[in-house]
């Protein structure tokens, strides 16, 4: 008896340590974009300033590949990371207007939803996720309307730039010019 109540116990706290390790290595609210020395797709990070506030875009930098991008390895219709791994990321130092929509201060998860003609962009108040998996709209700031350009200048690996009064994503032949004003 006092044997079996020895193992119940061993076993409560090795499951215990178990769940502990799992939570530790889980992704979390608080998660940060790691060493990307094990990773495919490298961290990329834009800044710059829109007026008088400083903008600062974190993401993942996935590669084309030779793969179609826009409506196969991106569906369209469907909310999208902006990047790869965690959710990208988008921090104003100060209040801005993003598409006309005012956006306080602060650091919000940025994705988009693209279409053929016409992206969405949205900025959702939970910043801290990983992908678009638990995504939910309840948590969305701003959802604007964005329309997306094509080059015949191929870009290999996914980018932003903070240009003037714009956040431009480019990957593939496609450019993404989202206005910011402060």
């Amino acid at each position: 008896m006092r044997f079996n109540r020895h193992r119940r116990s061993l076993f409560a706290t090795s499951a215990f340590a178990v769940v502990l390790a799992l939570a530790a290595s889980a992704p979390t609210s608080a998660q940060k974009r790691e060493d990307d020395g094990g990773r495919a797709s490298k961290n990329g990070l834009a800044e710059g300033k829109v007026g008088d506030a400083d903008v600062k875009i974190t993401y993942g930098r996935p590669k084309v590949k030779g793969r179609t991008i826009w409506g196969n390895l991106v569906p369209y219709g469907k909310v999208w990371r902006a990047g790869a791994d965690e959710a990208t990321t988008v921090t104003f130092s100060k209040d801005v207007e993003v598409e006309g929509q005012a956006v306080p201060a602060g650091t919000y998860a940025l994705f988009f939803i693209p279409e053929e003609n016409e992206w969405t962009l949205v900025l959702n108040k939970v910043p801290q996720q990983w992908g678009a998996f638990r995504y939910d709209e309840k948590q969305d700031l701003v959802r604007v309307k964005v329309k997306p350009t094509t080059s015949d200048a191929a870009v290999e690996e996914l980018t932003y730039e903070v240009a003037g009064d714009k956040i431009v994503l480019k990957w593939e032949k496609v450019a993404v010019p989202v206005t910011v004003t402060s």
